[in-house]
């Protein structure tokens, strides 16, 4: 019996906008790959999957086209997430894999029913027996190892691709939050209209996450840096290369990294006094691939003058938090999602 109750496995997913994460029961984060299909345009037969579909993405002729399925932490495009679901989970499988047991996904905080409905669809739709949600703050909260039951408040910031989650996490429950669709792509895509503005530079999407991860601070460090970033000048239509530094970006960033202090700020002032005091003493945890910003956590500690937290690994908090509700479905029942039937 044991044999055959092998075949089948358990799969956690941390489905993000910019990158989708797949955690196996027993054998923790087994892959991390870009939210990106391609697919030929005039048959819509799918081409390449995650890195592969990446490493295309920005350089295809007319035949093919590259697709981010998801935006804003929702699906956009519900086939081609079916085929990026499906298409990553089988670079996951072995030899004596015939399918999927219990599936647990992360999703943002604020979406709709029918939103969730879409999530739960696709699961099911590539071969998923049980469907379960969590909210992502609340996975990020469990997968950097807060104890999300306690009575004691708990506030996390995940900084995804398409949607910061604040929460405020109390008793296995979200006190107070917002999902703000302000995250790493509206900064990426600021970036990519400071080039535009400034230096009349059309510049790539990966260009732009390139300077992102390079030189992008939110706060002033003590040596500012420089790099050459190259793209089409608009002016001349030709190839050009440019010299930027750390500074003019920290300034072009500005707008999306205001808006999120100002949605924890906002948070507090609706948090109970109790988990507000709780917060003082413990400080608020940053997570998800924005967390990874040079200066953001002193940024936010000069205007909230909270302590703040870099999660341990924070692109996988999410992921392994899932993991976590997955491998102890009965210890966080209270915190899954229930989705209505229609």
């Amino acid at each position: 019996m044991s044999f055959f109750s092998n075949l089948f496995r358990d799969i956690a997913i941390d489905l993000g906008t910019a990158n989708t994460l797949i955690f196996i029961r027993g054998k923790g984060v087994v892959l991390n790959e870009p939210s990106i299909v391609a697919r030929e345009r005039n048959t819509g037969k799918i081409v390449a999957i995650g890195h592969e579909a990446l490493l295309m993405h920005e350089k295809t002729h007319p035949g093919i086209i590259t697709i981010r399925p998801l935006a804003s932490g929702v699906i956009a495009d519900y086939e081609a997430t079916e085929e990026l679901i499906k298409g990553l989970i089988n670079k996951t499988k072995t030899q004596f894999s015939f399918g999927i047991r219990r599936m647990v996904i992360g999703i943002p905080s604020g979406i709709t029913e029918v939103e969730k409905r879409a999530v739960r669809d696709s699961a099911e739709h590539v071969g998923a027996r049980e469907v379960y949600l969590v909210t992502e703050p609340m996975a990020a909260a469990i997968g950097i190892g807060l104890d999300v039951k306690e009575p004691m408040g708990n506030m996390i910031v995940d900084i995804g691709g398409g949607t910061t989650e604040i929460a405020v996490i109390s008793l296995g429950g979200i006190a107070s939050g917002e999902s703000l669709r302000v995250a790493g792509t509206d900064i990426t895509n600021t970036i990519i209209r400071h080039f535009r503005k400034a230096y009349n530079l059309a510049i790539g999407e990966r260009t732009a996450e390139d300077v992102k991860i390079k030189i992008a601070t939110a706060y002033k460090p003590e040596k500012e840096m420089t790099m050459m970033v190259r793209g089409r000048n608009l002016v001349t239509a030709l190839p050009e290369e440019r010299e930027v530094n750390s500074a003019t970006i920290r300034e072009a960033i500005a707008t999306p990294i205001s808006q999120i202090i100002t949605s924890i700020k906002k948070s507090l002032e609706v948090t109970k006094p109790e988990l507000s005091a709780d917060i003082l003493d413990r400080g608020l945890f940053l997570a998800g691939g924005g967390a990874l910003i040079k200066g953001l956590d002193k940024k936010i500690n000069e205007e909230t003058k909270l302590a703040v937290h870099i999660s341990e690994d924070p692109l996988t908090a999410v992921a392994r938090g899932t993991g976590e509700v997955l491998e102890n479905l009965e210890k966080y029942r209270s915190v899954l999602l229930a989705t209505k039937r229609y």
